[in-house]
């Protein structure tokens, strides 16, 4: 039999709401959140997937 290889992406998402004195503040916060794992996206979270047969690309 052959084999074949397909990539599986999947997409989360959350809305999440942060005090700031701006929006780039409050951005900032929400990265630092994001890096110290205060935000963990999961099952829950899930938007859409898609799956693809994967090809390696050359480069040119």
């Amino acid at each position: 039999m052959k084999k074949f290889e397909f990539e599986i992406k999947e997409l989360l998402s959350r809305i999440i709401e942060v005090e700031a004195e701006n929006e780039n503040d409050a951005y900032l916060k929400v990265i630092e959140m994001y890096k110290n794992d205060e935000i963990v996206l999961d099952s829950s979270d899930f938007v859409d997937s898609e799956i693809n047969k994967f090809e390696l690309k050359p480069f040119i």
